[in-house]
């Protein structure tokens, strides 16, 4: 019973220890940089991107549709 009080209360002062520590305020100030820095990049999300693959790859079908449209348009009249 002792032992079990003692290591609860070791427990408790590293932990107050740890919550006061610089440690913890570097780790903090670091998240705020980053979160700082990583803010002003011009990034897009998964799903934004996702979107974006999908219209960029209907576009691409249509012209190569047109592209062989005006192929057979350019290649004149068929012969009857």
């Amino acid at each position: 019973m002792i032992k079990q009080k003692l290591t609860e209360e070791i427990s408790a002062r590293i932990s107050e220890v740890m919550a006061a520590s610089p440690a913890r305020d570097i780790e903090k100030n670091l998240k705020s940089t980053l979160t700082g820095l990583l803010g002003r990049l011009d990034l897009v999300t998964r799903e934004e991107f996702d979107v974006q693959a999908q219209v960029l790859a209907r576009t691409r079908e249509k012209l190569q549709a047109l592209e062989a449209r005006l192929a057979k348009i350019e290649a004149g009249p068929e012969p009857k």
